[in-house]
């Protein structure tokens, strides 16, 4: 049934859909699992990835749908309730439908973005497990990622204080001269807290660790998420934790956590982030939820592994890559896709008439403060001006051979008139289109929308990357910035060129996925700028090194790895009933 989203917040739509969940048990039968399959963990499972993908190996894959977006407002444009509504339309229509979610990270939890389970009836449930740790892979990556910067920085303070002779009998570790101008890494922690972007550790006495400068970046963030995102396996987990690039020497060299004997004990402490938590949209359809977001600082994919296991448990699997077409779908298309060899079947475009307004010019957009009137009353002069904005993604989209679904996700504001247009717009540039109102009506609203994405998986598509690897990194990068983004061409700062110029000089990196990190509120660095800029150049300041994961990171503008809480956040409106013990207040 749906409910009245108008009225209930999402908390309390998920409250009332658990009570009619699955069981595990139930799960297990629904599913065609076997009893071993599942690992409970409370009211959730975890599904036993090594095991499904062993038993069901010579299984046919179903097909592989991506879900991505226009360029969003600050409020988001719904990708994952535009995902929950797609599993709940094609649920109504007696199709074997299933997807995986990202993990949302407590940041904007707590902040002003909110949980990222969807909402209204196309929410994922239960919200508050959801929302506040699921089954600890954070923590896991939080723990392992954190211990590789203890055992740098323990190693930093022995070799300044003991001698070679000394540290060879004491610690049985041989020197590495560790340049602690040139530390790779920092700190993580799971919240927006711009105060510990830049840190001084160490202070105190000889024994009280290293002093220099060093820094948190959120824990979504971190190499261990990317790298849990791309892994296949547990063995490739334990291979990469040990190529993590730490640091480097005073003559240049790397210093990897393998030089730090930290990946073995990172991965015991990872073990069980390999494993896909399965959960369930309010219409109880399946839905994993794996590896985590922020994808304009990080690879912001739901992982490989889970999709090999739905390709194999369903007929149509849904996955969600994060903000638009330019950075999620991007990074979808020409990194997950080439370290999964998987190839989708459709990508749907998230869209909502709101944020083609403000691309058109509308007013300014605040998280938290009421919407202008612009947004929420028919404007067709805005609206035919942001259409660009769409249009520039349905392209970018069609650039890897595939032909989108532009999916309307409609607000009961939208007029007849406005929805028209867009779907004109839609169709003109190439794209399929559907409304779909699964926030108001579940999946009874999604019905047009499960029928135009089942027909575009049929479409026989000629699915090519956008380069080859074997094209050097500074080309990569323009041809992303020009072809992906609109610029004009690539700046480059004097440190980001001469590290650049290193890296294509070194032979080990030359198979490394080019990994961009650049904001998701324009296709520009600069987030001010909306719509379809023109005449512009995208500034790259410097490139991180994600050995373990095998990404190389340009970072355009001056974009954070570590965001900052707002001056209204998520938290202050959360609380537990003392009576029940029920999180309240989480959207």
């Amino acid at each position: 049934m749906a409910y009245n989203a108008v009225e209930m917040s999402d908390w309390q739509i998920s409250e009332a859909a658990e009570q009619n969940m699955p069981t595990p048990e139930e799960w297990r039968e629904k599913l065609g699992l076997e009893k071993d399959e599942m690992l409970p963990m409370g009211r959730l499972s975890k599904l036993d990835f090594l095991k499904i993908i062993e038993r069901l190996k010579d299984r046919p894959d179903g097909k592989y749908i991506e879900v991505t977006a226009i360029t969003p407002t600050p409020l988001g444009e719904g990708k994952s309730t535009t995902s929950m509504g797609l599993m709940e339309g094609m649920g109504k229509r007696g199709l074997n439908v299933g997807g995986c979610l990202r993990q949302p990270s407590g940041g904007p939890t707590m902040n002003i973005k909110g949980t990222a389970a969807g909402g209204g009836n196309a929410l994922l449930i239960p919200l508050t497990e959801f929302s506040m740790g699921l089954t600890g892979d954070i923590n896991d990556i939080m723990n392992a990622h954190n211990l590789a910067m203890v055992a740098l920085t323990a190693r930093m303070q022995h070799e300044r204080n003991y001698n070679d002779e000394q540290l060879d009998r004491l610690t049985k570790m041989r020197r590495l001269n560790i340049d602690p101008t040139r530390v790779e890494m920092g700190w993580i922690m799971d919240f927006c807290a711009q105060s510990l972007r830049n840190i001084v550790i160490g202070l105190g006495g000889r024994m009280d660790g290293f002093t220099m400068q060093s820094r948190f970046g959120i824990a979504v963030g971190s190499e261990l998420m990317a790298i849990l995102s791309i892994v296949r396996d547990l063995a490739d987990l334990r291979e990469r934790l040990d190529k993590i690039t730490v640091a480097f020497d005073k003559s240049g060299k790397p210093v990897y956590t393998g030089d730090l004997e930290v990946g073995g004990a990172m991965t015991a402490w990872m073990r069980n982030t390999i494993n896909p938590t399965l959960m369930s949209t309010a219409e109880h359809q399946p839905c994993m939820v794996h590896a985590g977001p922020f994808a304009n600082i990080a690879v912001g994919q739901s992982s490989i592994i889970a999709d090999r296991i739905g390709l194999k448990m369903f007929d149509y699997h849904v996955t969600e890559s994060g903000f638009a077409a330019d950075i999620g779908f991007e990074k979808f298309w020409n990194v997950k896709c080439r370290f999964s060899g998987l190839k989708p079947h459709v990508s749907v475009l998230t869209s909502t008439i709101r944020a083609m307004k403000m691309h058109g010019g509308g007013p300014k957009v605040v998280a938290g403060l009421k919407l202008p009137e612009e947004y929420t009353k028919e404007n067709l002069g805005l609206l035919e001006k942001g259409l660009a904005n769409m249009v520039h993604h349905i392209n970018v989209i069609k650039k890897s051979g595939i032909n989108p679904v532009v999916c309307i996700n409609g607000f009961y504001t939208d007029t007849k008139d406005e929805i028209a247009m867009v779907r004109k717009a839609a169709e003109d540039a190439g794209a399929r289109c559907a409304l779909s109102t699964h926030w108001a009506d579940g999946g009874d609203g999604a019905l047009e929308f499960a029928d135009v994405v089942k027909e575009a998986c049929e479409d026989e598509s000629e699915f090519k990357f956008l380069y080859p690897l074997e094209m050097k990194l500074r080309d990569r990068v323009d041809k992303i910035a020009k072809e992906v983004y609109g610029a004009d061409g690539v700046s480059w700062t004097a440190e980001a060129e001469a590290k650049a110029k290193m890296l294509e000089a070194d032979s080990q990196y030359d198979d490394f996925a080019t990994m961009m990190v650049k904001t998701h509120l324009s296709l520009t660095h600069d987030p001010a700028l909306k719509g379809v800029p023109k005449g512009w150049t995208l500034p790259i300041r410097d490139v991180l090194i994600y050995s373990g994961a095998k990404f190389l990171c340009p970072c355009a503008g001056a974009i954070s790895l570590m965001p900052g809480t707002s001056s209204d956040p998520a938290f202050r409106k959360v609380d537990v009933d003392t009576k029940t013990g029920k999180v309240q207040g989480i959207f």
